[in-house]
């Protein structure tokens, strides 16, 4: 005899699984059509992302990757929500021209040998620039009103392949250059100096000099057998007008450098500025003769700025912290020098903010580039609006 309410039971336990079925068949169905509306609505932002982005380096394998990044679910974001002193963001690449100054990101730490973490350099130094006018009373400039600048985001790395990493920078800093704009590379470990070089140095017509601060040479040849951060000098003084006597170091030294850099730097004929030599000379001499070497022929100076010279006391968010580095207020002057007679463009790089402390170390990148940018409009040799009384007065 069956139970008559385990028959009930068992009615209703089919009812509801009947009921259950019909009900996921409807929202399969009605999350299919969403899906495929979204799809539609992807499409066209894809689209939109290759077109505003540009063509990626014929490299990547994966065409729907761009050169510069346009879509804000990729790595690191990079699509205009922070900028750096709050700049115009640029979507469209093709409406690059006409700017003084040109902002880049390069989320890149492939290269790093020890702590990583240059990746977030980018966006952390533009997070910190935000508390920044951009206007200075010692220097008398207004950066908003003496220059037009834009920031266009990140450039899109591959971060499993620097190889094909650089391929992208190259190609998007000879973009930037080609069209006659002074680039500020936001990076990324210091591998990317290479990169940045081969993609700056075919639109000067002439030598290319270098003036780089730093507490390592990075002059090997490879690391773990990859082109990486300790790299980057021995590569770029290959480049056909790049000569290793137009590469001048500031501020070397410590105990994690390399004897292989130093033997290359000799064979080479790189000039190595210790930092005992900076406490030795002082700083005007020793940034009168850095200039003079990196000038000699040249046409032009790229300056390449590793945030690892300054005491970790006061950047502690780096890659490679080294003791006995130099102080903040001494890194101003001898910036300020190293751009009074113009520059071609800069890179800041190995901010690493996973071992920052409450943003100092973004928060310090930010004010070199800025007291690069203002020596160059105060000496004239930057900018064409009428906002800087220092270069007014000067013209």
């Amino acid at each position: 005899m069956v139970d008559r309410a385990s028959s009930d039971r068992g009615e209703q336990q089919e009812g509801h699984q009947k009921l259950r079925s019909e009900d996921l068949r409807g929202t399969w169905a009605m999350r299919w059509q969403a899906q495929q509306q979204e799809g539609a609505e992807v499409s066209v932002r894809r689209e939109q992302a290759r077109r505003y982005g540009l063509e990626a380096a014929a490299s990547v394998e994966d065409r729907n990757l761009t050169l510069f990044r346009r879509e804000p679910w990729t790595l690191g974001g990079g699509t205009g929500e922070a900028t750096f002193l709050q700049v115009p963001f640029l979507r469209d690449m093709q409406q690059l021209g006409g700017q003084d100054v040109v902002i880049v990101g390069v989320p890149l730490d492939s290269g790093t040998t020890c702590r990583p973490g240059a990746r977030f350099g980018p966006a952390a130094i533009r997070r910190a620039s935000a508390l920044s006018y951009g206007y200075n009373p010692e220097r008398g400039v207004d950066l908003h009103e003496a220059l037009v600048m834009v920031d266009v985001g990140d450039i899109q790395v591959i971060p499993a392949h620097i190889e094909k990493s650089f391929d992208q920078i190259t190609s998007a800093i000879s973009y930037i250059a080609e069209r006659g704009a002074f680039p500020v590379v936001l990076g990324g470990d210091h591998s990317i100096g290479y990169a940045t070089l081969r993609g700056v140095a075919p639109h000067v017509e002439g030598r290319l000099g270098v003036i780089h601060f730093d507490r390592h040479s990075d002059l090997s040849e490879r690391t773990y057998d990859e082109r990486m951060h300790a790299s980057p000098f021995f590569h770029a003084t290959t480049l056909p007008n790049v000569p290793p006597t137009n590469l001048v170091q500031i501020g070397i030294g410590g105990w994690t450098g390399s004897k292989k850099g130093m033997r290359l730097a000799h064979e080479r004929q790189v000039t190595v500025i210790m930092l005992d030599d900076i406490d030795r000379y002082g700083i005007e001499r020793v940034m009168e003769y850095a200039l003079e070497v990196a000038w000699k022929g040249a046409r032009a100076v790229w300056l390449s700025f590793d945030i690892d010279v300054v005491d970790p006391a006061f950047a502690p968010g780096t890659g490679t912290p080294e003791p006995g580095g130099l102080l903040p207020r001494e890194v101003f002057r001898m910036v300020r020098l190293a751009a009074r007679e113009g520059l071609r463009g800069m890179e800041l790089v190995e901010v690493a903010p996973p071992y920052d402390v409450a943003d100092l170390t973004a928060l310090l990148a930010g004010r070199i580039i800025m007291e690069v940018l203002g020596t160059l409009v105060t000496q004239g040799k930057l900018g064409h609006r009428s906002g800087a009384s220092g270069a007014e007065e000067r013209r």
